[in-house]
């Protein structure tokens, strides 16, 4: 399969290094010579001038876009998934190069430059990874430019993106886009993050219709798939509604908790233990993209701001501990509880509850290896697991989930071997 990318921030480079690894012949573009540069130094696929060089037999006159730029003048990424992170969005929108036709999109830019590249075997796939105010634009031009290519997206909302693509491109155009959102993303920004592996296990997203031809949709689900994501469709109303509930609202609330640390004092921080860190983890954020996708969301936002709201207020009011505030309180905490048994557990599977074992490990090189082995020569599956750090101590906390019928097991089978587990879980397992 022949896949061009337009944007090489974290996302297309991704995309790029995963198709590659599968044998695909993937092209790059981005408004940053340096981006693209690098991205294809690290592997993503090969710049559209680097082809035109081994196969000069076609030559095609183009116009790079460079409106939309960052200071730096660099395409940093596209927006990510389920937990987006901490990505940079000021990047410069890339329009699809190397024309097949001789019609270009009318989308306006700040300047342009001429190079001569070639494009001997059009693209089957065009995946637009450029950040999502930009994006309608790109995938129009992309539709223009490549008239016989599927072209989709990376873009986190999908109605409003959906909206603006039908006013700039025709019926039949239409028909060849396929708006795609994967749910992954790293807390770090551009192609120098990018993983080949990001994809896996990630759900991605296909917006498709009655009307999507097969055929097309065939390309992008096997495209998809060849990341090692899981491939879910969903209607782009009912995928927004979900991504403002499961993504966009908890980077708000993470946002808005992290504020509040701004002016306190460094010795109530340094009290900071895991709680606070997960709370916080995908807070550092980049404004500049999640003002572009909160906007794009902003209806579904929106109404679950409002219904969190309303609890908040009903939690501050029972504070103020007039009649019926304890009852309040605790039932705060059991709704949450309730939305929490609903997540998903491993692999997709209902939520499964699993007995926590806690282990005290010294910060030395090789620990956590040995202590996995041990474990592992137990005979014990880990289901999950996460450690936190003691304070000014070199010492951490290991918390390994296992099946409740072998936790036991477990804890007897590591303190033979050496490993110690605080008195305190103990006690708390017996009076469970």
């Amino acid at each position: 399969m022949r896949v061009h990318i337009i944007g090489t921030g974290l996302l297309g480079a991704s995309l790029g290094l995963a198709l590659s690894a599968k044998g695909h012949q993937v092209t790059l573009e981005d408004t940053s010579p340096t981006a693209q540069q690098l991205a294809a130094d690290l592997g993503a696929g090969r710049l559209l001038d680097a082809v035109a060089s081994a196969d000069p037999s076609t030559d095609a006159t183009t116009d790079s876009s460079t409106d939309a730029k960052t200071d730096s003048g660099t395409d940093r990424t596209a927006d990510s998934g389920t937990e987006p992170s901490a990505q940079a969005a000021g990047s410069s929108a890339p329009t699809a190069a190397a024309s097949a036709s001789t019609a270009t999109a009318s989308a306006p830019t700040a300047s342009a430059s001429t190079v001569t590249t070639s494009a001997p075997i059009p693209p089957d796939i065009v995946v637009v990874a450029t950040p999502p105010d930009v994006a309608a634009r790109v995938i129009a031009t992309a539709l223009e430019t490549y008239p016989n290519a599927t072209v989709t997206d990376v873009a986190s909302v999908k109605t409003r993106l959906l909206e603006s693509v039908k006013t700039l491109v025709t019926a039949a155009q239409l028909d060849r886009y396929i708006g795609c959102h994967p749910m992954a993303g790293r807390e770090k920004s551009g192609a120098i993050a990018a993983q080949s592996d990001l994809f896996t296990a990630r759900p991605w997203v296909i917006c498709s219709d009655e009307d999507t031809p097969g055929s097309r949709l065939g390309e992008v689900i096997a495209m998809a798939e060849d990341t090692g994501a899981s491939v879910l469709h969903l209607d782009p109303r009912i995928h927004d509604a979900a991504v403002a509930k499961v993504s966009h609202v908890p980077q708000i609330v993470s946002s808005l908790v992290a504020s509040q640390l701004r002016h306190a004092p460094l010795e109530e921080i340094a009290l900071a233990g895991q709680g606070l860190r997960d709370v916080t983890r995908i807070a550092a954020s980049d404004p500049g993209l999640w003002t572009q996708i909160l906007t794009g969301n902003a209806e579904e936002v929106r109404s679950v701001l409002v219904d969190l709201r309303t609890e908040l207020d009903e939690v501050i009011g029972a504070l103020e501990l007039g009649p019926g505030a304890t009852g309040q309180l605790a039932k705060a905490i059991a709704l949450g509880n309730e939305g929490h048994d609903r997540i998903p557990g491993k692999h997709g599977q209902p939520p499964t509850t699993y007995a926590v074992v806690t282990i005290l490990v010294p910060d030395t090189p090789g620990t956590l290896a040995r202590l996995f082995k041990d474990i592992g020569d137990l005979g014990v599956n880990v289901e999950d697991f996460r450690m936190d750090h003691a304070s000014g101590r070199k010492l951490g906390m290991v918390d390994v989930s296992v099946v409740p019928a072998i936790q036991q097991e477990l804890e007897i089978g590591l303190l033979s071997k050496g490993w110690q587990i605080p008195e305190s879980a103990i006690e708390k397992e017996g009076t469970a």
